[in-house]
């Protein structure tokens, strides 16, 4: 499992995109804030997401603000109980 921050474009969605086509299963982060930090949309996020499932590939949209404690250990928590669901 790989959590890629940043992934809903340029070098993240680069990031995302490459380690699904070798074979991992990807956490597609991206809270897609304006550069002053405000308002959030995880389209982008979804986008690659469904990129990588049309791929035949395995991924999870996730729009946790990476800056936020909280909100990152719930990402990585995400990504631990997905794995751990899809491997049963």
């Amino acid at each position: 499992m790989a959590i890629v921050t940043g992934a809903g474009r340029g070098v993240g969605r680069a990031y995302a995109l490459m380690l699904a086509a070798q074979g991992a299963k990807v956490v597609v982060n991206d809270l897609d804030a304006s550069t002053a930090g405000a308002g959030a949309d995880i389209t982008p996020a979804q986008e690659v997401v469904d990129e990588i499932k049309a791929a035949g590939g395995e991924a999870i949209v996730d729009g946790s603000d990476v800056s936020d404690w909280t909100q990152s250990q719930a990402m990585i928590q995400t990504a631990i109980d997905s794995s751990a669901s899809s491997t049963s």
